[in-house]
């Protein structure tokens, strides 16, 4: 072999271990991929401690080293980040401001509250406690008898305003609801405690719907002669005719004596009933007059304060037995 040929041979070997090498250099290439894959995941945790101690002009400057790198695998990573650092020295101030707005703000709401309370009690002072109105149905429709307002009607004596009831009702019977308790007299309707004294007699008693009859009857020749409402002449009557002072017997040793006693408002309104109806039941024995126009009649004499009146005579005498007596 010629030198020429001996240096095509040189040539020729010096060519064919070079791609040798340059196929075992490219499956170490990948490897060196993957290191990159494994190094961001590390720096991450770092940068975000960095982060908290370094100022926002630091941590600019390292996110877009790591922005350029994983730009497609990794994107929510450098979203958060930008966002915290932030927001921890903007929450600062406003939460101390916060906390010292409420403390200078409480006591004045403290003191718009107790202000507000001690008005309370002064608005429920100044409502007047009325009667127990039925649900349904408005005061101004329930009419005694359909006819007469209760709600006009009123009581000049203060002792016996309290047991005179008046609430609105259109028919006055309660059948006995208040019965054989105590001083629950003061809860029947005034009207009622009329009816019930008109059946103490031989001819109507337990006769309800009879002597109701008459009772309504009796309004309506008051209403129709005196031009005024019938309850309010009826309450006018109970104040003339009850009896102020009473007379007792005390027993000194073997002897009784007379003393005069003040009488309590309750028994004021009995005596007044009992005595309006003995009189129109006594009134009508060996006379044909009925039973209705007697007791109107004995009820308008009451309310002037005439003598004519048994109700208004009775009461005179005991007023002057109690005098003597004192």
């Amino acid at each position: 072999m010629t030198e020429e040929e001996k240096k095509k041979v040189k040539e020729e070997t010096a060519t064919e271990p070079v791609p040798e090498p340059k196929e075992e250099k490219a499956p170490e290439e990948p490897p060196k991929a993957e290191t990159p894959k494994e190094e961001p995941a590390k720096p991450a945790k770092e940068e975000k401690k960095a982060e908290v101690t370094a100022p926002p002009e630091e941590a600019s400057k390292e996110k877009p080293a790591d922005t350029e790198k994983p730009e497609e695998k990794k994107e929510p990573a450098p979203k958060e980040t930008p966002e915290k650092p932030p927001e921890k020295p903007e929450k600062a101030p406003a939460d101390v401001e916060k906390k010292d707005a409420p403390k200078e703000a409480v006591p004045e709401k403290m003191a718009e509250k107790l202000r507000e309370e001690a008005k309370k009690p002064d608005k429920k002072e100044e409502k007047p406690k009325g009667p127990k109105q039925m649900t349904g149905i408005p005061p101004d429709m329930l009419l005694l008898f359909g006819k007469y307002d209760v709600s006009e009607v009123v009581v000049s004596d203060a002792g016996l305003a309290k047991y005179i009831n008046l609430d609105p009702i259109s028919v006055p019977h309660s059948g006995a609801k208040h019965a054989n308790r105590p001083f629950a007299k003061g809860k029947v309707h005034i009207v009622e405690r009329l009816v019930n004294n008109m059946m103490r007699t031989e001819t109507n008693t337990g006769k309800k719907t009879k002597t109701y009859k008459i009772v309504m009857k009796a309004f309506e020749i008051v209403n129709s002669k005196t031009k005024k409402n019938p309850i309010q002449v009826f309450i006018d009557a109970i104040q003339n005719t009850t009896p102020r002072e009473e007379v007792t017997r005390l027993r000194y040793g073997g002897v009784s004596v007379p003393k005069a006693v003040d009488t309590s408002s309750a028994r004021r309104l009995d005596i007044a009933i009992r005595n309006i109806c003995k009189g129109a039941v006594s009134a009508t024995h060996k006379n044909t007059k009925p039973v209705e126009l007697c007791l109107a009649n004995e009820i308008m004499l009451a309310a002037k304060g005439d003598m004519n009146s048994f109700a208004v005579a009775k009461k005179e005498e005991v007023e002057r037995i109690a005098g003597s007596a004192r």
